[in-house]
């Protein structure tokens, strides 16, 4: 079987989360051809029974977190019962503890899931923004995301290129949290996950990154599957 074909049935029973932002149809398809059976909601309530929850996101980091806000107590209890939890771009943005994307605006200190300490930033002066385009993918260290599950249909994704599109960047308060990273005039991470290893995020969309996508989703439904 190839990358490209999904598996006969669905391994893991998939949530995304429907808070009023983000591609919904993209992720549902690549989720799907990577073996999930995925369950769009805005109900909290249909988190607990999943085997994992995708929080997407396009948009600014206080509109992502109000809209948001109605989720956060269930998010919470998904993270402490040991869900896998996936932030997609601006979803993982919203994984951190702040941005200084409401203070560029001047609207003040916007709180953050704090799921994993730290605080999201905007690329230097001089430097292009937004950040659109591909990139390469540097695996900082061993996580299942990024480099497979034991016995797994994903892999690793060293080496290739993802599809990025943002102004601002995760700078977590550990560095062990850094799973990935590219360069765009500056080394910054492209994939992060917290201390237990069930919270985790990209930067950019494995929905529009072809191959290096679906094996980053498939990896994602491979960790679902062995809850």
């Amino acid at each position: 079987m190839s990358l490209s074909e999904p598996p006969a049935g669905a391994l893991a029973d998939v949530v995304i989360v429907d808070y009023g932002l983000g591609n919904l149809r993209s992720a549902t398809r690549g989720l799907e051809r990577a073996g999930a059976d995925v369950t769009i909601t805005d109900d909290p309530d249909d988190f607990a029974a999943a085997d994992g929850v995708v929080l997407p996101g396009v948009g600014a980091f206080r509109e992502g977190m109000e809209n948001a806000g109605p989720y956060r107590e269930a998010l919470t209890d998904s993270v402490e019962r040991g869900q896998p939890v996936f932030g997609i771009c601006l979803g993982m943005q919203m994984l951190l503890t702040s941005s200084e994307e409401a203070d560029h605006a001047g609207e003040g200190e916007v709180v953050g899931l704090d799921f994993v300490p730290g605080r999201n930033v905007r690329f230097d002066e001089g430097q292009k923004v937004p950040h659109m385009g591909w990139n390469e993918l540097s695996v900082e260290r061993d996580h299942p995301l990024v480099t497979g599950v034991e016995g797994g249909r994903g892999g690793s994704v060293d080496g290739e290129y993802a599809y990025f599109v943002h102004s601002y960047y995760a700078a977590p308060n550990d560095d062990r949290a850094v799973v990935a990273t590219t360069d765009h005039g500056r080394t910054f991470p492209a994939v992060i996950g917290n201390e237990a290893g069930t919270v985790f995020g990209t930067q950019f969309h494995p929905e529009k990154s072809g191959e290096t996508g679906l094996t980053i989703l498939r990896n994602f439904v491979d960790v679902c599957s062995k809850r």
